[in-house]
């Protein structure tokens, strides 16, 4: 299965949930969004929503400065 993160083609062995891909990569979840084949998918909606081949995700991190 392959899917597309932020522009790179990832290979998974197996179908995972926005969430446990996210936690998986390092992401901290508090601090980012995520759009999921041009749609913004609602944090709640994560660990539900599977990833299916083909589809095309986008994070963004929200980083603090001063």
């Amino acid at each position: 299965m392959r899917i597309t993160v932020n522009g790179n083609e990832i290979q998974m062995e197996e179908a995972k949930s926005v969430e446990s891909y996210l936690l998986a990569s390092g992401y901290q979840m508090k601090r980012i969004a995520v759009e999921l084949n041009g749609d913004i998918l609602p944090k709640y909606q994560y660990s539900e929503t599977m990833l299916k081949d083909g589809d095309s995700m986008e994070v963004v991190t929200f980083v603090g400065g001063g």
